[in-house]
């Protein structure tokens, strides 16, 4: 379209740790989670799955449960996604079996359920707050949290996405997740600590084997940690998380364009890290990136049909739209609280009407200066299409290398981009 501006794709470089032997730092990390726990030959040990796209999430979660079997113990897996999944043991059993993890692919049992069990309350300072757990983990002699540490998508503080959470929130079940998500997104740094601690307390969890990903969505990290230092060492790999995480190159757009949201590249669909977006009542939009509209062109398989998320952009496609499970979507932003993030925005016939819908907004002089970004999606952003005017000021970038010439921006017959 001669009205549109010419696309660059560039790669971002961005710092590239990773692990060189996967089963050998599972071997080291349950190790180090176990060590202290001094449990007898044949103890039951439950390992907690959560529903989070992990990266080489199946060959860590088997390493642990072969090590644990290696070591004469007797390991079996609980679900511990809050209310992901519908908040049902068939939801949750479907959500696991996208991911890869089943019965027959981890070599144990997996326990499902909408369960939970009041374990006590938290202290006087936090409210008093009730905290629930998965009844299967008292079947069990210990329990192995396993989780991804990262950013959160709708709060910041020292402990966000981790083994923490999966204790306060994940294990809770849907009633645990809906108490805390009850209290508002300003608390949650707050009282997710508080009820972990009670969890760590209370229940027989005695560790847990923490991952971080490097801006590749490469396993950077997997460390074994026992549960008297999983406050100390979380907090570090927290932080580590947050240096290693990939941005946009540029800080204000006018048009931001995601192909694919879903709930494999974030909890929330599309990162609110990466898009500068929260849409929470009473919280402060980041600072940046500044993007005048985000469009989203589609919804991935992997989702189910959950789009939660896909109200944190302003425009949207038909067949995103028609891909929508809304009771999964509904349950999800009913139990987070945040509502607005299940709105569907202004809906177009195709990519294309997208574009020319965003430039009748805009109102520029000149649409070919308009500052486009276009990224796959918030969990890959090394390798984006960008504008000539974003072009022109990301150029020299160290971290920014060009891959292709300027090109128009290619749709099909039916009015979609064909961006690989």
């Amino acid at each position: 379209m001669s009205e549109f501006p010419l696309m660059y794709k560039v790669k971002q470089e961005f710092e590239r740790e990773a692990v060189a032997d996967l089963d050998d730092e599972v071997k080291k990390a349950v190790d180090s989670a176990v060590a202290q726990a001094n449990l007898a030959a044949g103890a039951r040990i439950a390992v907690t799955a959560g529903s989070r796209g992990i990266q080489n999430y199946v060959p860590i979660l088997q390493g642990v449960v072969n090590e644990l079997k290696n070591r004469g113990f007797s390991p079996f897996m609980v679900a511990a996604m809050g209310s992901h999944g519908r908040g049902e043991a068939a939801g949750q059993q479907e959500l696991l079996a996208s991911l890869g993890i089943t019965e027959s692919s981890m070599g144990v049992p997996i326990s499902c359920s909408s369960e939970s069990t009041q374990i006590g309350e938290t202290d006087k300072a936090s409210g008093r707050l009730p905290v629930f757990v998965a009844p299967e983990i008292f079947d069990a002699d210990a329990t192995l949290l396993v989780n991804r540490v990262k950013p959160h998508t709708s709060f910041r503080g020292p402990y966000e996405s981790g083994l923490i959470k999966m204790a306060a929130v994940g294990l809770g079940r849907p009633k645990g997740a809906t108490m805390v998500h009850s209290l508002g997104a300003d608390r949650l740094a707050e009282v997710i600590p508080a009820i972990a601690k009670v969890s760590f307390e209370k229940t027989n969890i005695i560790g847990g084997v923490a991952i971080v990903e490097n801006a590749y969505d490469e396993t950077a990290v997997i460390q074994g940690i026992p549960v008297d230092s999983i406050f100390d060492l979380e907090k570090e790999l927290q932080a580590k998380a947050k240096k290693m995480m990939p941005s946009l190159p540029i800080d204000q757009m006018d048009l931001c364009l995601v192909g694919e949201m879903g709930k494999d590249f974030s909890g929330t669909g599309m990162d609110t890290n990466i898009i500068g977006r929260m849409r929470i009542e009473g919280v402060a939009e980041p600072e940046k990136p500044s993007i005048t509209y985000l469009g989203v062109l589609n919804l991935s398989k992997a989702s189910h049909g959950n789009a939660n998320g896909v109200g944190l952009a302003d425009l949207t496609t038909e067949s995103l739209v028609a891909d929508i499970d809304y009771e999964a979507m509904y349950l999800n932003s009913l139990t987070s609280g945040f509502i607005i993030r299940a709105a569907v925005p202004m809906t177009f016939s195709n990519d294309l009407e997208l574009v020319k819908g965003a430039l009748k907004g805009l109102k520029l002089s000149d649409p070919k200066m308009m500052r486009l970004v276009y990224i796959k999606n918030t969990l890959h952003v090394d390798e984006i299409w960008v504008s000539e005017s974003v072009f022109e000021e990301i150029k020299d970038k160290p971290n920014v290398k060009v891959i292709s010439e300027p090109n128009p921006i290619p749709f099909d017959e039916n009015g979609r981009i064909q961006l690989d």
